[in-house]
């Protein structure tokens, strides 16, 4: 999931705030800033979050929504750096990645 939301006023930060909270809250691990990644048993599974996700969304700012499969999300280089502790428990297991 990628997502940019306005920052600017007191209340666009709280509301950042809160969406942020609510993805960490609900599994999701930060890949970059504004990047977040949640592991699904299955297509069923990520169908279903993304119905209660779309009841959290923010009013304002842009989310996408991009769902890969373990071996696509493996095939991911990384060109700065190593790998996170999240990537490499990520990579471990058979599961479809938001």
């Amino acid at each position: 999931m990628f997502f940019d939301l306005p920052m600017v006023t007191k209340t666009e930060r709280r509301v950042y705030t809160k969406f942020r909270k609510y993805l960490i809250n609900n599994g999701f691990s930060m890949v970059q800033f504004s990047v977040y990644a949640k592991i699904f048993p299955n297509r069923t599974a990520l169908f279903q979050y993304i119905e209660g996700l779309k009841r959290n969304l923010p009013n304002q700012g842009s989310i996408r929504i991009m769902a890969v499969t373990e071996k696509q999300y493996e095939k991911m280089q990384i060109l700065v750096g190593g790998k996170t502790i999240q990537e490499e428990v990520i990579t471990q297991e058979t599961l479809v990645i938001l």
